[in-house]
């Protein structure tokens, strides 16, 4: 209780600290800033732990470096995060880009795997480095799916168009649960553990956590619809999410495909059955997981930041991550290119070129990613293991500071080519 505690004030002083700064001085964008000025502290960190070596300081300091990200975001808050991104997302405005959303969330996810790995185990071959196939396909499960939280906080702040703003989103949130599947899959094949066919796995994954989510939200929202308590209604909508998620993972399913399909299904059903509520239940409904979200991502940038200066401690650190980073662009852009051969019409007046280059510069990756560069540690040598790891926060840190920070401009220059291409047809 007493290290719950202590890092608890830590990370919380961090955040109102940071966010105070940010508010007053550097005015970045949020969750940027909070990434941004933790990375600098860890790095401050690491430099006092190496001065105050076997000292009270430097055992403190210590313990500011250990930071399990998985267990906070896999065994903790994921489903809590994905349900308040999606909760506020309309069904009929899903059913209307159905197809769009299906396949960026499912095939550009698969493609941009594939393609990242392939693009990984070239490298390695000219590096020298000993990297299999399988393990190469399996980092790219870890950083194919782009993160809900950099999605829906950073990018819409700019303007988008609704359409193609909801399009972003919805691809952010349903392929979390597809890169984890894509990751049991190609991890099972590294570790040489399981001769499961893909479909094998994807499917029972994907349509497993369909059924439990949609069922476990019928089953319990009637009793958020028919208290009069506004904090039972509250605690109906925690009970729903975490329940589907600990059945998710208890029968082997995508407990994060099922946090949004809870999301979205809670989402329909009060719109359908819930209009005439008081504006009080709606407005603390609202409030209530605006905050929680608000707070479970400022944690996760925190520990982020700071966990990010283990990529300082590899070997050949640079080259290794702009290996890594140019291999996820590319992947990006070719997994979209081929996506939007088959997903139809994209909206908004946005040509397929347009469409590429924003959601390729758009693609930031998050805590997942790292959560499960993380969790293969025991599956494979030390040495591999760093490597996944080293190159997970390369990108994540590349995508979420350097393309979040340059976002705006390079949308602005998109924007102004899709309303010139508008206005001349």
């Amino acid at each position: 209780m007493t290290h719950f505690l202590f890092y608890f004030v830590v990370i919380l002083a961090l955040i109102c600290l940071l966010g105070f700064f940010n508010e007053k001085v550097t005015k970045l964008t949020y969750e940027i800033s909070l990434m941004l000025f933790s990375v600098v502290i860890g790095a401050a960190v690491l430099l006092g732990t190496s001065l105050f070596s076997n000292t009270s300081v430097g055992n403190i300091l210590q313990k500011l470096q250990v930071f399990d990200i998985e267990k906070y975001l896999m065994d903790g808050v994921l489903c809590f995060m994905l349900f308040a991104g999606s909760c506020h997302l309309k069904l009929s405005d899903f059913i209307k880009q159905a197809r769009q959303v299906s396949v960026l969330a499912f095939v550009a996810t698969f493609l941009g795997a594939c393609f990242y790995g392939l693009l990984f185990f070239g490298a390695g071959q000219l590096l020298g480095l000993d990297l299999s196939l399988p393990v190469c396909l399996m980092f790219g499960s870890i950083v194919a799916p782009t993160d809900p939280i950099a999605a829906t906080s950073i990018l819409n702040k700019f303007g988008l168009p609704k359409n193609i703003s909801f399009l972003i989103e919805g691809e952010s949130l349903f392929n979390d649960g597809v890169g984890v599947a894509l990751f049991v899959c190609f991890s099972g094949l590294a570790a040489q553990t399981s001769s499961s066919g893909f479909f094998r796995v994807m499917l029972p994954q994907i349509f497993g956590a369909l059924g439990i989510g949609a069922a476990a939200t019928i089953l319990l929202f009637p009793l958020y619809k028919f208290t009069k308590s506004h904090t039972l209604g509250i605690f109906v909508s925690l009970l729903c999410v975490s329940l589907s998620y600990y059945l998710c993972e208890l029968f082997g399913f995508s407990g994060a495909i099922a946090s949004v399909v809870c999301g979205i299904t809670f989402a329909a059903l009060r719109s359908r059955f819930c209009k005439d509520d008081d504006s009080e239940k709606v407005e603390r409904f609202g409030s209530f997981w605006e905050t929680l979200d608000v707070l479970m991502n400022s944690v996760l940038y925190i520990l982020l930041g700071l966990s990010f200066t283990r990529i300082l401690q590899m070997e050949h650190v640079v080259i290794l991550s702009l290996v890594a980073i140019a291999a996820n662009f590319i992947a990006r852009a070719g997994s979209l290119s081929i996506s939007t051969l088959i997903m139809g019409k994209i909206p908004d007046g946005y040509d397929k070129l347009n469409f590429i280059k924003l959601l390729t510069w758009g693609g930031l990756r998050g805590g997942l990613s790292v959560a499960l560069a993380m969790s293969t540690k025991e599956m494979l040598p030390e040495q591999t293991y760093f490597i996944i790891l080293g190159g997970t926060y390369a990108i994540v840190f590349f995508t979420t500071v350097i393309q979040g920070l340059t976002m705006k401009p390079v949308y602005s220059a998109i924007d102004r080519s899709v309303q010139k291409k508008n206005g001349r047809e």
